[in-house]
């Protein structure tokens, strides 16, 4: 029988998303798959027009996320994503923040 396959360690990433992608369901599209992916943290929309998601998870989840990110959602105009080391903060979850 198979082992299955332990998860590595915990890492975080910054990702900093340009294109046309504030107002085209980015950060619901990067929520929706960050769940499938199974990685914390959160999406917001910076004033310069970029998109920020902060991701807490394994290498291998932040691999798939990265290329879920360059994608987007259909209305999406991706450019470019610049990849950051982060330091690992303790998000349970994967949320939209909104700048009050």
């Amino acid at each position: 029988m198979p082992r299955s396959k332990k998860p590595g360690p915990v890492t975080a990433r910054r990702y900093l998303v340009q294109g046309r992608v504030q107002g085209v369901g980015y950060r619901y599209f990067a929520e929706s798959v960050a769940a499938e992916v199974g990685v914390a943290g959160y999406a917001r929309n910076l004033d310069d027009g970029r998109v920020e998601v902060y991701a807490v998870g394994t290498r291998d989840q932040l691999a798939e996320l990265s290329g879920y990110l360059w994608k987007g959602p259909r209305m999406a105009d991706v450019r470019g994503v610049q990849e950051l080391e982060a330091p690992v903060e303790g998000f349970s979850d994967f949320r939209i923040e909104y700048f009050s």
